[in-house]
């Protein structure tokens, strides 16, 4: 049995459809059971329920040989760095005591680094809790997910232009978030790693925001789209109108200053084991048409 949380996510939906088709039992677990339906329908066992509940853990968890981790976005949350801490601790305490032995974790390159980071030192300590278990433990630490740019797809058709407080020209190790998820499903159906180790996913090349600016532009028809480099209060004020608290808000904007800083990035030469295939190009198709729909 494995367990899957944010089994309904871009990661753990792949990871979930990847051990069934692998033959594996798979109890998925998420928050809403509706999204949950699809992947009962394919042979998953659903657990509905938050992962700050310890109580659902247990349930996810009970029986099982592996399972993958995560810690879900919720920069709504009035304290974002509270609850990823608070997650951690469920997540390590529940873990402890099912007895997992192999854990595979979603974490974040720039995790290295003990401050500074944003919401990467949540994930930081989510390695620290895992590690401080005894189990064997394999952390991914994905580059920056593909994924995010659908966010701008308001952005786009209200301004005609993307912005973020990230330079343009600094390259940025960009990756489909299935890939990750596919890499997870192997390393979980293999259970090939022991005690506590990290692999790096960089995507298949390094690409700043200005030069996937005009990749995505290009596929959706505006071959002349722009990218801005907004001052971070600019953007901050943006982000709490769309929403968001004003810790979230703020953990991003510490995370883009490391970008720009240079600290969100992997400490791997780029190689086979961390190269993954979908290439910005190839993702910008999905983009266009989800820009379309």
């Amino acid at each position: 049995m494995h367990a899957i949380l944010g089994a309904t996510g871009n990661t753990g939906s792949v990871v979930v459809r990847r051990l069934l088709a692998g033959g594996g039992k798979v109890r998925a677990v998420g928050r809403d059971a509706d999204r949950l339906v699809p992947l009962v329908e394919l042979g998953a066992e659903a657990v509905v329920g938050s992962v700050t509940d310890p109580d659902i853990l247990g349930s996810a968890f009970a029986g099982a040989a592996a399972a993958y981790v995560m810690i879900p976005p919720s920069f709504d949350a009035e304290d974002y760095r509270l609850f990823q801490s608070e997650v951690g601790t469920v997540v390590a305490g529940a873990l402890e005591r099912a007895g997992v032995r192999h854990v595979v974790s979603l974490s974040s390159i720039g995790v290295q680094h003990p401050a500074g980071t944003g919401p990467i030192g949540g994930l930081r300590e989510l390695e620290s809790h895992l590690d401080a278990l005894g189990i064997h433990a394999l952390h991914l630490r994905a580059g920056y997910f593909m994924e995010n740019f659908f966010n701008v797809i308001p952005m786009i058709r209200g301004t005609g232009l993307v912005g973020m407080p990230i330079a343009a020209d600094i390259p940025i190790s960009m990756i489909a978030a299935r890939d990750v998820g596919a890499y997870a499903a192997i390393r979980l159906l293999a259970l090939d790693f022991e005690d506590t180790t990290t692999q790096e996913l960089l995507g298949p090349r390094d690409v700043s925001m200005g030069e996937a600016t005009r990749i995505l532009g290009a596929a959706i028809g505006k071959p002349g789209l722009q990218y801005v480099q907004f001052p971070y209060q600019q953007a901050e004020q943006g982000l709490l109108q769309m929403g968001l608290s004003a810790a979230g808000a703020a953990m991003l904007m510490e995370m883009y200053w490391a970008c720009n800083q240079g600290l969100v990035a992997g400490e791997e030469a780029r190689a086979a084991e961390n190269t993954t295939p979908t290439s910005l190009e190839e993702f910008a198709v999905e983009f266009a048409s989800a820009y379309g729909s």
